[in-house]
């Protein structure tokens, strides 16, 4: 579990903090006066159905959509208008729910362009041994273009490119999607991992609630472009049915 204050509410060394935070496209709003926040080494989940505004939102956190209002507050910095490139230097990763891979590219140059802002080589050498470890069909592919990989295969490159860049905060966006039970687990049990040793923070966006509770610590619901409440684990599991709020 995440650090957490005497009263279980709010993490007490918190890295990323969206106070009323509200976006869109253009001049269409779609996400509104959404506050969270997420702990240093805490999982968070993001629960609900496509067109509720999870993507978006955390597209916005990482400074590819301006905010249309609020404030996106990361290392104790307002960065709401900080760009991407300086978002991603300071340490925050996004995994999109579609693959990411450079496809003609083999899987190692794929590994190494993630690790490409770090210019200690034994450190990256450290962390491409370390993404083998976790992933070790990927060590096994390692010469083989990215594109002609299985689904799976391609969305585990994705997460090696990530965590060779040594995130703080790593967004997944609906990591579930389209893959086998068994994939979806072993990369849930990499992300825990990496939360208990290193102290990665993580915001897991998810339509499936089930998977979801398996690996985070705090859930927030999110409806129409708004949060509709904040709950731990335990509170979500004790639920009969979590229908009435999606």
């Amino acid at each position: 579990m995440g650090p957490h204050d005497p009263n279980g509410t709010k993490p007490t060394d918190t890295l990323l903090s969206l106070e009323n935070l509200s976006t869109g496209y253009g001049k269409i709003r779609v996400v509104f006066d959404v506050s969270m926040h997420v702990g240093m080494g805490e999982i968070v989940g993001v629960l609900g159905h496509n067109g509720s505004g999870k993507s978006t939102t955390i597209k916005t956190v990482l400074g590819v959509l301006p905010a249309q209002g609020g404030k996106v507050i990361y290392e104790g910095v307002d960065v709401t208008k900080r760009g991407s490139r300086l978002n991603v230097k300071h340490g925050m990763a996004l995994i999109p729910s579609e693959r990411f891979v450079f496809q003609d590219l083999t899987v190692l140059d794929n590994l190494l362009l993630g690790g490409g802002n770090d210019h200690d080589t034994s450190r990256r050498a450290a962390r491409l041994e370390l993404v083998y470890e976790l992933f070790p069909i990927l060590k096994e592919r390692s010469g083989q273009a990215a594109g002609t990989m299985s689904g799976g295969q391609q969305r585990m490159v994705s997460h090696g490119i990530a965590l060779m860049a040594h995130p703080k905060l790593l967004m997944l966006d609906e990591p579930s999607l389209g893959l086998a039970p068994s994939v979806v687990q072993q990369i849930f049990d990499v992300v825990r991992h990496l939360a208990a040793t290193e102290g990665l923070s993580v915001l897991l966006l998810e339509q499936n609630v089930g998977q979801a509770l398996r690996i985070v610590d705090r859930v927030y619901v999110m409806r129409s472009g708004r949060v509709l409440l904040e709950e731990t684990v335990e509170q979500m599991k004790a639920r009969d049915s979590y229908w009435e709020l999606f």
